[in-house]
């Protein structure tokens, strides 16, 4: 969720509401896959530009390797969603959408729980420089 204090964002805003109104239409209890083909249809009818299934390279010691990271969907090159389909958000889903922000050195992200109900109890917004030292101690309580 958006703290009062971050600056309001047009592109996070309409990602969240296009993840409503599909939740609202479907519901919980369908596959992460059939939520993102319909974000997907939702973000190309209203023109935003997006990347589906990027692979991220991630280097090391000077050798760069493409080992499977794919995030969901990044949006406008600006912001990262990361869709799930869970009981409840984990701290580790938090660590994957972090850690996706700073591979692809992108500042936001949304970490998306389409089995929460009502949805708006499963959206986390992120942001990478937000984040304390150590990476992952700007996750918190994930809940949702």
């Amino acid at each position: 969720m958006r703290n009062a204090f971050e600056p309001e964002d047009p592109i996070t805003r309409e990602i969240i509401g296009k993840s409503i109104a599909i939740h609202r239409l479907l519901g919980p209890g369908l596959l992460e896959s059939a939520y993102e083909f319909f974000l997907v249809r939702e973000l190309t009818k209203s023109g935003l530009k997006f990347e589906r299934q990027k692979p991220l390279p991630v280097e090391y010691d000077g050798v760069r390797v493409d080992i499977g990271f794919r995030p969901d969907l990044i949006v406008e090159r600006q912001i990262i969603v990361e869709i799930k389909a869970v009981q409840k958000l984990e701290h580790i889903h938090g660590a994957q959408l972090l850690s996706y922000l700073k591979l692809a050195e992108i500042e936001t992200g949304l970490l998306i729980n389409f089995h929460s109900d009502p949805l708006r109890n499963g959206i986390r917004r992120m942001s990478l420089s937000k984040t304390k030292p150590g990476f992952l101690g700007g996750l918190g309580a994930l809940g949702g």
